[in-house]
């Protein structure tokens, strides 16, 4: 089990900074919004978060 945990972790730390690395500091925030929202199954804040990764991976409407 403590294998499991440290790849997960490893995992999520990695994800983490690719969404960073391509979407900036917005992506982060859409990111924290969605998990805490689902963590704490609110589904308001778990919207928001995945409405502004939804706009960060549309990119600009030209």
């Amino acid at each position: 089990m403590p294998a499991l945990a440290l790849v997960s972790a490893i995992f999520v730390v990695g994800f983490e900074e690719l969404v960073q690395w391509k979407y900036g500091a917005m992506g982060i925030v859409g990111l924290l919004l969605l998990t805490v929202g689902l963590k704490a199954k609110n589904p308001t804040l778990s919207s928001v978060g995945a409405v502004v990764l939804a706009m960060l991976l549309a990119g600009p409407a030209l």
